[in-house]
């Protein structure tokens, strides 16, 4: 009987079961409560834990490689929507679909929060090669501080394809973990008086500016950072689809179908990555570190911006918080900085204002990922 049970337990896969796996079990039921129990942004924690789930579990057919004739695994032909740099261009087409432009053409000033929240990522290049990365890898973790998955993914499929999962993973974890990050940081750097600040409404702006605008970006960009493309191209493509006011159902597919679809593959292709070999390392915790501190310096240049701009142009005041919405985390960031703003007072209303520097921050990221590419590909 023993004999049989020991028998039946080699023909499962109880034994290959490591310590390393069990571990990562636990990460991965972490991401999940956060997401269920939380509400952290779900639609990308969800797939990413049940991605890391599948990963550390010594399961067939999703991660093998082809072999004598024989097809690979289901994950060994979706992650390539990752390293042929699919996935990335169809998630902006669907961000640019989703978002309104109009508060940053109102209000264009917001554009220098957006730039200076990018200094976040120069800091921590400059730290990650003091601790030993390369140029490349250095790159690739600064660019966390963006808190733009995509471009994440983007760059460092270019330029440190070897640190691809844990830079992702980082990079999608600050992003679903802002709530908690950024809030402290604001408080920090600004005063009461000046989170109580209420902005001049915002004019509206007329489909004939967006659309412009969604072109001159697009020429403009492309012209500066050419390995940027793909993702300037279909981020403005998703708008200007969104605002041309002739493609409904070409601006419904990219805002629904298409960008669920791909969040579900990405998210769980990326989670996939998290194997223990991989994140049970030092390294690992290293570009963990360097990723948060990214994240932190980001949202910390965009406050200082902002009170700095107020020192500058005193009779026109930006409530500070807003320049924490520099980093990419669209549209959370900006939300964060509403919610903190009505924690002092409750009828002032942030969010509108808040987006510009967003939109920003997200065009300033590609720019910065461009830059990186062309520079460091030589």
């Amino acid at each position: 009987m023993i004999h049989d049970f020991i028998n039946f337990l080699h023909l499962t896969a109880f034994c290959l079961v490591t310590w390393k796996m069990a571990v990562m079990w636990i990460v991965a039921l972490t991401l999940l409560y956060l997401a269920v129990y939380k509400g952290f942004e779900p639609l990308l924690l969800v797939p990413i834990a049940f991605g890391a789930l599948i990963a550390n579990l010594p399961s067939m057919g999703m991660v093998n490689l082809p072999h004598h004739g024989q097809p690979g695994g289901l994950y060994y032909y979706l992650s390539k929507g990752i390293t042929w740099e699919i996935f990335p261009p169809l998630i902006f087409l669907g961000v640019g679909a989703l978002t309104d432009f109009g508060p940053l053409i109102a209000n264009p000033r917001t554009m220098l929060l957006g730039a200076a929240a990018q200094l976040g990522i120069f800091i921590t290049f400059f730290g990650a090669s003091l601790l030993g990365f390369t140029v490349k890898q250095a790159a690739a973790i600064g660019i966390i501080g963006g808190a733009d998955g995509p471009t994440s993914i983007f760059m460092c499929n270019k330029l440190a394809p070897e640190l691809m999962a844990p830079i992702v993973v980082a990079a999608y974890s600050y992003m679903s973990l802002v709530p908690l990050i950024q809030p402290p940081i604001m408080r920090l750097l600004t005063t009461k008086r000046e989170r109580r600040i209420r902005m001049k409404s915002l004019r509206k702006v007329s489909k004939r500016e967006k659309l412009i605008f969604s072109l001159i970006i697009t020429v403009f960009c492309v012209l500066v950072v050419p390995n940027a493309a793909p993702l300037i191209f279909m981020l403005m493509l998703g708008n200007f689809l969104r605002e041309s006011g002739v493609t409904e159902r070409l601006s419904h597919a990219a805002q629904n179908e298409i960008i669920n679809s791909v969040t579900i593959f990405l998210g769980t292709c990326v989670g996939i990555t998290m194997t223990g070999d991989r994140f049970l390392n030092l390294e690992t915790l290293k570009i963990i570190f360097l990723g948060a501190f990214a994240f932190a310096a980001s949202t910390a240049c965009g406050v200082l911006m902002g009170k700095l701009m107020n020192r500058l142009n005193p009779g026109n005041p930006i409530n500070p918080l807003i320049g924490a919405a520099g980093v990419s985390a669209m549209p959370m960031s900006a939300r964060v900085a509403h919610l903190e703003g009505q924690r002092e007072d409750p009828a002032n209303y942030l969010i509108m204002h808040a987006m510009g520097p967003n939109i920003a921050g997200g065009i300033g990221t590609v720019i910065v990922a461009g830059y990186f590419i062309a520079v460091l590909s030589r």
